[in-house]
């Protein structure tokens, strides 16, 4: 399988121009090209661009600076926070922008104009399995402390969704507690995923010595749903659980949430009779542990 993931990325290292200085008949390597595109019409800021193409900040300083010295860019500071150092893009940068576009969508039609209509459409299918294959295998996971702005940020657009799709609204008052100083080690656990640094899901343990843990703050971002976030992250909780010596899992969940709801069934979770008296639930499950 490495000997095949190996000799696919040398076919498209090679059939994209990856291995040139002349990114498609320009005077410019890919990774320049790259950078120009993510930049775009309305600029970014230079760490957002950094974490979005997974940059170090060495090798994102001498992009940047052979495209300003190509008068290409300009890096200029943040008119809201000076602290902050902004990229945007030249008159001749958008020019550019704009040549690298209509070329790009030529080498796309290159791909696609020996084939007939039926291989067209399984390399396109291909292609959308392998984007989203290989953005599920960007996604980390880690142990995160519950106050970090990162879980905060999870934590608010869970309980915005909660609220969006139930019938009631959703008050996190009212709910059977999970603050932070239950969810930090040893007592619990909270987990953020995170693709190209940016927090796209969370999920939180709540240990009990010698009896089962229960399972919070599962949310998984809409943009990254499809992707088997849920089930890893449900499969890292369950291992913490078991690490605890709890004998089993629990969780409880709201009727409107079908999505959770069919993969907590997937994942070997039972319906079971009410276990406590959250007053948003309208489903229990309980999964045993090994």
């Amino acid at each position: 399988m490495v000997e095949r993931v190996r000799h696919f990325n040398r076919t498209v290292t090679q059939r994209v121009g990856a291995l040139g200085d002349r990114f498609l008949a320009r005077d410019r390597p890919l990774a320049e090209a790259r950078v120009l595109w993510e930049i775009g019409p309305e600029g970014c800021e230079v760490r957002s661009l950094r974490s979005r193409l997974e940059l170090d900040s060495g090798h994102a300083s001498r992009l940047l600076r052979a495209l300003e010295a190509d008068g290409m860019v300009r890096v200029v500071k943040s008119p809201a926070d000076g602290r902050v150092r902004r990229a945007e893009l030249t008159r001749a940068g958008r020019a550019e922008r704009a040549v690298l576009d209509r070329r790009s969508d030529d080498l796309a039609e290159s791909f696609l104009t020996p084939l007939d209509a039926g291989q067209r459409e399984r390399l396109v299918a291909a292609m959308r399995d392998v984007e989203r294959l290989l953005t599920a295998a960007m996604v980390e996971i880690r142990p995160t402390d519950p106050d970090h702005p990162d879980a905060r940020q999870c934590i608010r657009a869970y309980f915005d969704e909660l609220d969006r799709r139930s019938e009631s609204g959703f008050d996190p008052g009212e709910g059977i507690s999970a603050e932070p100083h239950e969810l930090r080690p040893p007592d619990g656990l909270f987990l953020v995923a995170y693709l190209r640094s940016e927090p796209v899901g969370c999920g939180a343990a709540k240990h009990h010595p010698g009896a089962p843990s229960e399972l919070k703050r599962m949310w998984v971002a809409e943009s990254t749903r499809g992707l088997g976030l849920g089930r890893r992250l449900l499969a890292e909780l369950e291992k913490s659980a078991a690490q605890s010596g709890a004998p089993a899992v629990r969780l409880e969940t709201n009727r409107a949430l079908t999505e959770a709801i069919a993969l907590y069934r997937s994942a070997g979770y039972l319906e079971v009779p009410a276990f406590n008296d959250e007053p948003f639930a309208h489903h229990w499950f309980e999964k045993r542990l090994a």
